[in-house]
């Protein structure tokens, strides 16, 4: 009988960690999605997204071919591909 509570007991511990791993992914998750919200989506003009979010902190020279330029915020930088945007990443 020790070795089946024993079985039991270690059971119960390894669900009761699976669920905690499961609700801090789709917490993670769902703060991502907040944070996703609050930024610029691919496709927008940079007229759209300085009329949207204000003037940026700073607007980086443009460099490559195709020419690449990055808008920074506060919370989050812009990438352009000419005049659209091709991605808004959160800086930690």
């Amino acid at each position: 009988m020790g070795k089946t509570v024993a079985t039991t007991c270690m059971f119960i511990a390894l669900v009761a960690g699976a669920a905690r791993a499961d609700t801090l992914l789709i917490d993670g998750v769902e703060s991502d999605a907040q944070s996703a919200s609050a930024r610029p989506r691919s496709g927008m003009s940079m007229t759209a997204v300085e009329s949207t979010y204000g003037a940026p902190a700073q607007k980086r020279a443009t460099v490559g071919q195709p020419p690449i330029t990055r808008w920074d915020y506060p919370g989050f930088s812009v990438y352009f591909e000419h005049e659209h945007v091709i991605h808004a990443v959160v800086r930690r």
